[in-house]
C-alpha cells in the first residue's frame, strides 16, 4: 500500500470529515454525517482505495 493522498487533499479530508462528525454527533444531519470517518481514516492514513481502483494520485512522491 502505497502513499496516493497528497498533503493538501489529507488535510481537505481530515476538515471535511471532522465537521461531518461533529454535524452527526450534534443531531444537526443524522447518522449520514458519520461517513466522514471514511475521510478522516483516509486522510490520516494517506491512502484512499477509491484512488488506487481509478488511477488518481495526488501525492508528489516519485516512483523508485
Amino acid at each position: 500500500m502505497s502513499l496516493n493522498v497528497g498533503s493538501w487533499d489529507r488535510v481537505l479530508r481530515v476538515v471535511v470529515g471532522l465537521v461531518l462528525i461533529a454535524l452527526a454527533a450534534t443531531g444537526t444531519v443524522g447518522l449520514w454525517g458519520w461517513i466522514g470517518v471514511v475521510p478522516v481514516a483516509t486522510g490520516l492514513f494517506g491512502f484512499c482505495p477509491a484512488y488506487s481502483l481509478l488511477g488518481i494520485k495526488t501525492c508528489p512522491m516519485k516512483k523508485n
